[in-house]
């Protein structure tokens, strides 16, 4: 969901939220596949047939692609909040995120708020 979307359903705090959870949930979900790898290295170092051994590698190989990916996903959502969080202060009355959207662009990465308390307008850019 994209900043103007989530700003108009869900308001700035709630989409913030939002935005923390999934992004932990990659974390976790990171966590997972490194559990994963360390069990799919120990299974791949006993000697068995090679099938066996080939569905091992394949393991680890799934789980370091998996890990990557989330760890990539958990970093990009994670700073992509913060950055937008870093410009929901009110430039004049300084309240953080009491704020009501105007308008987007067509991404809806660029959008256009307002204070709710002293009604000053300002682009937050996502």
């Amino acid at each position: 969901m994209n900043l103007a979307d989530g700003i108009r359903k869900h308001g700035f705090r709630k989409w913030y939220e939002r935005e923390l959870l999934r992004g932990h949930a990659h974390l976790v979900m990171l966590l997972l596949c490194v559990l994963g790898l360390m069990m799919s290295l120990e299974a791949a170092m006993r000697f068995r047939s090679l099938p066996d051994q080939l569905i091992d590698i394949a393991a680890v190989l799934l789980c370091v692609g998996a890990g990557l990916w989330a760890l990539r996903r958990y970093l990009y959502l994670l700073t992509h909040a913060e950055a937008v969080a870093n410009q929901a202060d009110c430039p004049k009355c300084k309240t953080y995120g009491r704020l009501d959207l105007l308008r987007a662009n067509a991404a809806g990465d660029t959008v256009l708020v307002v204070c709710r308390q002293c009604r000053h307008e300002w682009r937050i850019n996502a």
